[in-house]
């Protein structure tokens, strides 16, 4: 995650407006001047919000009796990349060329082919699988592989390129409708320089990419109240989404969803095919639609901190699937701390990736 915050409007602290602070002390809805009834310009934010509440009052060490079974993913497989991948790896190190060759050798393992795109300052790993119906439409997975220097990075971004990895093992076995993309982005702590030039090229190109999902950060949860920041003035946006986590007295427990308002509507299904598996996994879901004026806007420039950005900017739709950020975790960029395998929460990502994959799913076949 790129920035000094952490993600964006959306969430606004769960994605990061912020307008004026964070609260992290668990305000009331009134005290965020929440309103129910309306969102931008008096009309309702449409987003598909699932908080499944089935496993109240477990905590991240109980939560895998919550989440069995889970759609084939493998959690052993999960932890041990990320294992491996958290470690300082900014661009140019030794490790930053050992997690780009993981991408390189994994995605050929599986049966993708491959392709490094080196576009002068970087190098972005791309593995492909052509659909069978239509392949000139690609639906994307994605997550930054780069972290800032002196940094393990093991949930920025560790957990979302183990996550990709692991979706990536899943979706091998299929013969898909479209095409499906996968990206190890490269420079997204300097600006999204990686995912960038990748849309630039496929401009060019004229791809006809469907949705592009990526993952920033899906490893850190918390059963604790109060554990989740959240920005004054959330509620002019998303007065639903901000009251929901106010009764839950701002527990960090759920995955953020951000996607823009896009005339194809792809996004909007995207999300909400990834609510749905969510909820059947007992995963805590928030999902923030950003409306089609503002997604761009550069008055809003925190909600556009991570790789889905440049996708906005060229009008292709794209999800950002984040655990909030420093919002959140309080070692983000090891600020406070190192940002450690050991404080992450690996049934939590499981049920991430499971509903990830199954969204996915969807859209590959025509969704």
């Amino acid at each position: 995650m790129i920035g000094r915050v952490a993600l964006g409007v959306g969430s606004l602290c769960a994605l990061g407006l912020g307008l004026g602070g964070c609260n992290a002390t668990g305000r009331s809805g009134r005290d965020l001047g929440l309103t129910r009834e309306a969102g931008v310009d008096g009309r309702p934010i449409e987003a598909r919000v699932v908080t499944d509440r089935r496993d109240q009052g477990v905590g991240p060490a109980d939560r895998s009796r919550v989440y069995e079974p889970l759609l084939a993913v493998d959690r052993q497989r999960y932890q041990d990349d990320l294992q491996f991948i958290a470690a300082s790896r900014p661009p140019g190190s030794d490790h930053w060329r050992a997690v780009q060759e993981l991408c390189v050798t994994r995605f050929a393992a599986l049966g993708y082919s491959v392709e490094r795109q080196d576009y002068g300052t970087g190098v972005n790993v791309l593995g492909r699988k052509l659909g069978r119906r239509a392949p000139r439409e690609q639906v994307v997975l994605s997550a930054h592989y780069d972290s800032v220097a002196d940094c393990a990075g093991a949930d920025d971004n560790g957990s979302g390129v183990a996550g990709l990895l692991e979706a990536a093992r899943i979706l091998a076995r299929l013969t898909p409708s479209r095409t499906l993309l996968l990206a190890c982005w490269d420079g997204e702590e300097a600006g999204t320089i990686g995912s960038a030039a990748y849309v630039e090229a496929a401009q060019q190109r004229g791809d006809a990419i469907v949705v592009a999902y990526v993952n920033e950060m899906i490893g850190f949860s918390s059963r604790e109240p109060n554990t989740q920041q959240l920005p004054l003035g959330l509620g002019w946006l998303f007065p639903t989404e901000v009251a929901q986590i106010a009764e839950n007295h701002f527990r960090g427990d759920f995955i953020a969803v951000v996607f823009d308002e896009h005339a194809s509507g792809a996004s909007q299904r995207a999300a909400s095919a990834m609510a749905a598996a969510a909820h059947g996994a007992g995963l805590a879901l928030v999902g923030l639609q950003v409306p089609r004026m503002l997604k761009v806007d550069r008055m809003l420039a925190d909600l556009r901190r991570s790789d889905h950005a440049p996708f906005w900017e060229a009008d292709y739709p794209a999800l950002m699937i984040t655990d909030t950020a420093n919002f959140r975790n309080t070692r983000y960029h090891c600020a406070n701390g190192p940002d450690t395998v050991e404080a992450l929460d690996h049934a939590f990502a499981a049920a991430v990736i499971e509903a990830t994959v199954a969204s996915a799913q969807v859209m590959l076949e025509g969704g």
